[in-house]
C-alpha cells in the first residue's frame, strides 16, 4: 500500500481571465521566444531540440523559478508532449531539472470566454517531493501560474504598443 501512495502525483490547477482575444493569448504563450513577457520567473528559454510547436520539440528554460541555496538560477529542460492549435491547448512534461519537478506535466488551455476574452486554464500534476508538504508546493505553483496568468493581459498590450509606435 505505501508503494502505491508514492507513486500518487500530486494535482493542482489556476485560472484566470485574460481581457483579450482567444488569438492574441494563444499568439504569446505558445511561443517559446514569449515566455519571458509573461513568464516573470524565466530569465532565458533555449531551443534544445526539434522544431517549436510539434510534439517532441525540447526547451531549456532558466530563470528564478525557486530560489537555489548556492544563487544560482534554477533551469528546468522540457519536452512539448501534445499541442492542439485547434483547442488551443498544449503540454509540457519537465524531463530535468535542479528545482526537483523531474516528470512533472503542465497543461495549458484556453477557452473564448466571450467579449473578446479568453479564460486560461493552467493545470499540473507533479511526483511528490520528499521533505515537503504537498499543500504548500501545491499552493506555491498555484501562485507562481496565477502570476504568469496574470501578466498575459500585460505582454499583449505592451506588444500592441511597439505595433502602434513602429507603424
Amino acid at each position: 500500500m505505501a508503494t502505491e501512495t508514492g507513486k500518487r502525483k500530486w494535482h493542482g490547477s489556476v485560472s484566470g481571465i485574460v481581457d483579450s482575444p482567444l488569438d492574441k493569448v494563444w499568439n504569446i504563450v505558445s511561443q517559446t521566444k514569449r515566455l519571458s513577457e509573461w513568464m516573470p520567473m524565466v530569465e532565458r528559454c533555449t531551443d534544445l531540440a526539434g522544431d517549436e510547436g510539434i510534439p517532441g520539440y525540447v526547451r531549456l528554460v532558466s530563470g528564478f523559478v525557486f530560489p537555489q541555496q548556492d544563487g544560482e538560477r534554477s533551469w528546468i529542460k522540457e519536452r512539448l508532449v501534445a499541442i492542439d492549435t485547434t483547442s488551443h491547448s498544449y503540454v509540457y512534461q519537465m524531463e530535468s531539472s535542479n528545482v526537483g519537478l523531474d516528470g512533472s506535466v503542465n497543461s495549458l488551455k484556453l477557452i473564448d470566454y466571450g467579449d473578446d476574452s479568453t479564460l486560461v486554464n493552467w493545470s499540473f500534476q507533479i511526483d511528490p517531493l520528499e521533505g515537503a508538504l504537498e499543500d504548500s508546493i501545491i499552493d506555491y505553483l498555484g501562485f507562481l501560474y496565477k502570476s504568469c496568468i496574470n501578466r498575459i493581459q500585460g505582454a499583449i498590450e505592451a506588444e500592441s504598443k511597439k505595433v502602434s509606435v513602429t507603424c
